[in-house]
């Protein structure tokens, strides 16, 4: 688990591939490492990676299929850079909020513009997050735990201050920059409770308006 406050930005040295999917390898700049062993989880762009490897600058991490077809992880390039968070521990403060590193979906930048002495992004989601993104809910964007400013459809906005900008690798993206976005894990939790014994049946099932309405909830 971890918090969503990024601890250092790191940079991608080495992709391998693998019988199918990567061998990553990240040097991880002013990230302390001296607590971190083999096994343990580093969150990197909001994907959670298992240390494999530690060649003193950083960490090797394999990185499966279903990583790879799930995160922007393709897109990656030598050279790029990515924020880092290491699990948290129960002396962690949780600064941010509950945040796996499992990616929900890639979004993509729609737009930036200063708004005073911040940035404004309008940031677009997959459809099938859209339910799960709420007015000052929170969210995870690359690791980053931020507060939604605004909802429009699939389409949501963030306010992001300097310190964010200059301790993240938002200061980087531009529009059709293409993002990891975890959703808030009890938004997830509250849709599942919500379908009652629904949720033993099969697969296909989901809520809809009318299950809402014969359940007392409109």
């Amino acid at each position: 688990m971890f918090t969503g406050i990024i601890e250092a930005i790191g940079e991608v040295i080495a992709l391998q591939p693998k019988s199918g999917d990567v061998r990553l390898r990240i040097k991880t700049n002013n990230l302390d490492l001296s607590d971190v062993r083999l096994g343990d989880s580093i969150a990197t762009n909001g994907v959670c990676l298992t240390v494999v490897d530690l060649p003193g600058d950083g960490f090797w991490a394999d990185v499966s299929r279903e990583t790879l077809d799930n995160t922007s992880l393709p897109d990656w390039k030598i050279g790029q850079r990515v924020n880092l968070e290491k699990a948290l521990t129960p002396q962690t403060r949780l600064g941010g909020h509950i945040v796996s590193g499992h990616v929900d979906g890639v979004g993509e930048v729609v737009s930036r513009h200063p708004d005073a002495r911040s940035e404004r992004f309008r940031i677009r989601a997959p459809t099938s997050l859209a339910k799960y993104i709420a007015h000052k809910g929170s969210i995870t964007v690359d690791g980053t735990s931020l507060t939604v400013n605004k909802v429009d459809g699939a389409e949501f906005e963030l306010n992001i201050v300097p310190h964010t900008l200059q301790m993240t690798i938002m200061g980087s993206y531009k529009a059709g920059s293409r993002i990891n976005l975890e959703v808030d894990v009890l938004a997830r939790y509250l849709e599942r409770l919500m379908l009652g014994e629904k949720a033993a049946e099969p697969e296909g099932q989901s809520i809809t308006l009318e299950f809402l309405a014969k359940n007392g909830f409109m």
